[in-house]
């Protein structure tokens, strides 16, 4: 029903029949009713405000998207009511406004809003009655564009891998073998000419050895690899890890502190790609404590779905700068590093079906989370004649009695 014929309709109001204008008041009310629940089935979020941005209509798909009450929010400013909006800077009453922001409350989320103005004709002069605001959630194609881009990049990674093994591997190997021939004609000189000869040759197959290992380091991570799973208990695992990393913890004066879970499931694991994992991480953490010592801290934990295992490092942790790039090839803070190790952790996660989630603040410490998801996941259902939780195996069946 457009504005102007109710424009119309109010001017003439007296002299319309009281029937009629019963007729026309449930024709209106019928109308509202239909567009409020074409409104409220939208998976979209939408907003009504009038020309000052205060709100006048919430849908329960915005009221989920942000976290308010559609109650309570009816009246109030759109900028006091979501956070990340500024209404002065937003409002444009001759254009349309389309943006992406992230939001954090109530939780993390991607979305995209729609802010487009209203006007209408009040007495023959179009005016501005408000505006619509459409909030769309693009946290899964904004996650899925992502990670589309990263496969391209490890997919382009990969193919120079190859390359690289082969244009920069062979020569690495014919200098090592010359190397170790000019070695042997300088042993063969007197003491003193061998002296500054034997300090050259040393930096030089020192330097051919780290090429040798940063090749294989960027062969490893790139190479795509089929896990070889065996039940292991990745306590075990762990364990083995520290155990190897012993001599160097205790040269650094670092201390490890274990509050592992009491009786963790087995899981389907590769046992050599997950402790090269963890030795990754605790290398990590204990080079970013500081000289004198520290320590690292490492909690584990099992639920029904999966096992976390938690290492918390309280060194000199991870600016917001570096954050950002951490699981990029050859970006690394320390001087000697490669970028590879945490690249190389991802990857074997996830191809065990996991995740890792790295949380750190300069200055505080990092702290990196691994989650494995477990196999033999328990069900849990509720009986019908007690309110308490029974745990079932996965291949068992509930009673139909």
């Amino acid at each position: 029903m457009k504005s102007g014929f109710l424009d119309k309709l109010i001017a003439r109001l007296d002299q319309v029949e009281p029937g009629e204008v019963q007729r026309l008041v449930s024709r209106l009310v019928r109308e509202k009713g239909f567009l409020e629940s074409v409104f409220e089935a939208l998976q979209e979020g939408v907003l009504i405000l009038d020309p000052d941005g205060q709100i006048t209509y919430v849908n329960q798909a915005a009221s989920r998207i942000f976290g308010i009450n559609a109650t309570k929010c009816i009246g109030q400013n759109l900028s006091s009511t979501v956070r990340g909006i500024d209404w002065k800077k937003l409002a444009d009453p001759s254009s349309i406004v389309s943006r992406d922001m992230e939001i954090l409350y109530p939780e993390s989320r991607y979305l995209n809003f729609y802010l487009s103005p209203m006007h209408g004709e009040m007495e023959k002069n179009e005016q501005l009655l408000g505006y619509v605001l459409l909030v769309r959630d693009i946290t899964r194609s904004r996650i899925q564009a992502e990670e589309n881009v990263e496969s391209e990049k490890l997919n382009a990674l990969t193919l120079l891998a190859a390359g690289v093994a082969h244009e920069i591997g062979n020569p690495l190997n014919s200098l090592g073998i010359h190397l170790q021939l000019l070695e042997r004609k300088i042993n063969k000189l007197s003491p003193e000419n061998q002296a500054d000869l034997s300090d050259h040759l040393q930096t030089a197959q020192g330097e051919i050895q780290r090429l040798d290992t940063i090749l294989k380091q960027f062969l490893q991570a790139m190479r795509p690899t089929h896990p070889e799973r065996e039940s292991t208990q990745i306590h075990d695992l762990l364990r083995d890890t520290l155990n190897l990393l012993a001599p160097e913890l205790e040269e650094r004066n670092v201390q490890v502190s274990l509050d592992l879970a009491k009786h963790p499931p087995l899981l389907k694991l590769d046992g050599n790609q997950i402790k090269q994992a963890f030795y990754n991480i605790l290398k990590n953490a204990f080079q970013a404590l500081p000289a004198s010592g520290g320590r690292i801290d490492i909690i584990s934990c099992a639920t029904d779905y999966e096992v976390t295992i938690t290492i918390h490092d309280h060194g000199s942790g991870i600016s917001p700068e570096v954050m950002g790039s951490i699981f990029e090839p050859y970006s690394s803070s320390k001087k000697s590093g490669t970028g590879l190790g945490l690249l190389i952790v991802r990857r074997i996660i996830r191809e065990h079906g996991g995740e890792i989630e790295i949380e750190s603040q300069s200055g505080e410490g990092t702290t990196v989370t691994l989650s494995i998801p477990r196999q033999d996941k328990n069900v849990r259902m509720l009986e019908n004649e007690a309110d308490h939780i029974i745990e079932l195996e996965p291949t068992e069946q509930p009673s139909p009695h």
